[in-house]
């Protein structure tokens, strides 16, 4: 989908940068996804600035953040899963804070491309294994096998296209809806203008985009659950 105006982007331009403009012009998704990244890191910088004992108002907002998201996920994987919380946490935040981009007029929401959320699947998917490895070593290949020796070819097949599914499920769930919400609002902003009836599909908008970050979260430590538990 072509925007008609991307402040980043067309940033680039006015200030003379035409080779970093031409990059920025065909891959809008991958300067959205650095200011996305920019601006964790700016917040989560000024929150552990000045940790205290008594918590500002910032600090209090991130510990109540993280504490949330780490007891739920300890609720879903047991205490063995509580290492995992760096990655499942930053997969969370990162899309939370990539789907509300799209709000903020002159602004891409990254995970409208799906160049990024396959990205994001391929990282959830690929470190499922690889913490299945880690628990089961070499035995972890009974996975997808299956309980029965015989029918182990067919069972492997299946098993193999099931993860590739994942992969697909992911990347197109997330996508979809996001790149829906955006046309959405592509087309009121067109006919209605900036503000009026735009406003119910944004405040509809950070729902929306809340409930596709957490379907991904949840799947994701689905997921790492799975590879850690032993094959049946």
């Amino acid at each position: 989908m072509e925007h008609p105006y991307l402040f980043f982007v067309d940033l680039f331009k006015l200030i003379g940068l035409e080779s970093v403009y031409a990059f920025a012009h065909h891959y809008p998704h991958v300067v959205y996804s650095w200011v996305v990244m920019a601006i964790l890191m700016i917040f989560g910088t000024l929150a552990a600035k000045n940790i205290t004992m008594v918590p500002n108002k910032m600090q209090n907002f991130f510990e109540v953040t993280i504490s949330g998201i780490e007891e739920f996920m300890v609720e879903n994987t047991g205490e063995e899963g509580r290492w995992l919380l760096p990655l499942a946490a930053t997969v969370f935040i990162y899309i939370f804070v990539g789907n509300l981009l799209g709000l903020v007029p002159g602004f891409f929401p990254p995970t409208a491309s799906i160049n990024t959320t396959l990205s994001c699947a391929l990282v959830v998917v690929v470190f499922t294994h690889v913490i299945g490895i880690k628990y089961h070593g070499a035995k972890y290949i009974k996975h997808f096998m299956g309980p029965v020796w015989w029918m182990s070819p067919l069972i492997f097949v299946i098993e193999v296209i099931g993860h590739a599914a994942r992969i697909l499920s992911l990347t197109f769930r997330l996508f979809g809806n996001m790149m829906g919400h955006e046309i959405v609002l592509a087309i009121l902003f067109s006919l209605a203008g900036l503000f009026l009836a735009p406003l119910p599909i944004m405040a509809l908008g950070i729902f929306v985009s809340f409930v596709q970050a957490f379907v991904f979260f949840l799947l994701s430590i689905i997921y790492f659950t799975g590879a850690m538990e032993h094959a049946h």
